[in-house]
């Protein structure tokens, strides 16, 4: 059914208006964003398909421009559009979190952050930066690995780090298994970091591990050196 013969009360756009954008479903607002459908496909419908491509829609940001475009009836102009619209997104939570967030427990820092990356069928490593009064200065994802391993370079770490005049730092990853007890790689890595932390100067707070509702604190659990 072509979109112009829907009611009022069910076109995106004047859902928007007469409810707020808090208010509509994913389709709708991606809709909005892509404009137009296809000759036999419309915009909702074509709304309704990209989304069928992830498991939700915290998973959206992972999907690359081949990726939206090999979808019939999305081209490059709003693949690149939902691209940007996600980037602005997190440009605006990014400002709101550094506003008011103390990175001062690994509870609050799995709150804030474990959703940027629990979705992930694949490990992958977030680094979070801090000031001398433990706030936060900025966050990154930098590393992609399988689905039970992650790659990290110290040295990469460590260059963001120097590069953005943090502190201190806290790193985070997922476990795409759901079981967030570490491993011996992870705690390596957690004392590789540890010890280019001291002679660097700046140190490791804390290296959590995450599902999304449960994880696990290094710091907490006091575990570093047992490999």
């Amino acid at each position: 059914m072509n979109l112009k013969k829907f009611p009022d009360s069910e076109k995106p756009r004047e859902r928007l208006i007469k409810y707020g954008a808090e208010n509509l479903s994913n389709t709708d607002l991606i809709s909005i964003l892509i404009g137009t459908g296809t000759k036999n496909c419309n915009v909702k419908e074509l709304s309704s398909i990209i989304l069928s491509k992830i498991n939700s829609i915290e998973s959206l940001d992972e999907l690359t421009i081949a990726e939206l475009t090999s979808i019939k009836g999305l081209g490059k102009a709003k693949a690149l559009t939902i691209m940007a619209a996600i980037e602005l997104g997190k440009r605006v939570l990014s400002k709101s979190i550094n506003e008011r967030l103390l990175i001062n427990n690994a509870k609050t820092i799995n709150e804030y952050f474990s959703s940027i990356i629990s979705y992930s069928k694949q490990e992958e490593l977030l680094v979070i930066l801090i000031d001398n009064k433990k706030r936060l200065i900025s966050y990154k994802k930098m590393y992609k690995g399988t689905s039970n391993a992650s790659y990290a370079s110290p040295k990469e770490i460590f260059n963001y780090a120097i590069r953005e005049g943090a502190d201190a730092l806290v790193i985070m990853h997922n476990h795409p298994s759901g079981i967030v007890t570490p491993s011996n790689a992870d705690k390596m890595l957690t004392n590789s970091i540890i010890e280019t932390g001291k002679v660097i100067g700046i140190p490791l707070l804390d290296h959590i591990i995450t599902n999304g509702k449960e994880y696990y604190s290094f710091f907490d659990n006091e575990v570093t050196n047992e490999v």
